[in-house]
């Protein structure tokens, strides 16, 4: 299923288990954070095709952590620039996140549901990106082994002064 977010922003949900996958247009770059499970690469691929757009289309990947349900289906993705968080992603195949520090997005970092955890802040469009730090309905989860509730917090209390008008968590 596939949500317009703004005119420029959309977030894909599916039927099988995984995270929300979405997809920023800037320019003539596409823009994937995060790639859901591998249960779901049909429908996202179908739900790409919907938008006019092949996996060979998108430019750019931003994880915002390495959980199976936000990664697995990376290598859809031949022609795009994949980035996360070292502390989660020391291949050297994926660039650091800080690289893409900028006007259009601003990393922050936010461990707790793991150590390399990262939300994507648009300041133009006062959209937070938040993967499973902040869900909707309350915080993400500190229960994996490479969690902690004392960074959660932390990284919630960070949040709190983003001023952002959508929140587009990994979960919904």
């Amino acid at each position: 299923m596939i949500n317009p977010i703004k005119e420029n922003i959309w977030q894909f949900c599916f039927k099988e288990f995984g995270s929300c996958v979405y997809l920023i247009k800037i320019g003539h770059k596409n823009i994937i954070i995060d790639t859901s499970s591998a249960d779901n690469k049909k429908e996202f691929i179908e739900d790409l095709n919907k938008l006019n757009l092949k996996p060979e289309d998108i430019s750019m990947l931003i994880l915002t952590h390495n959980h199976h349900d936000h990664i697995e289906n990376i290598k859809l993705f031949k022609n795009a620039i994949i980035y996360g968080n070292k502390k989660d992603f020391p291949a050297k195949e994926i660039e650091s996140i800080e690289n893409l520090n900028g006007p259009k997005f601003k990393i922050i970092q936010s461990p707790g549901h793991t150590q390399g955890s990262i939300c994507i802040y648009m300041p133009k469009e006062k959209v937070l990106f938040s993967g499973d730090t902040l869900f909707e309905n309350g915080i993400g989860r500190t229960d994996f082994p490479e969690s902690s509730e004392k960074d959660m917090k932390l990284s919630l209390k960070a949040l709190e002064k983003i001023d952002y008008n959508i929140l587009c968590p990994g979960h919904i």
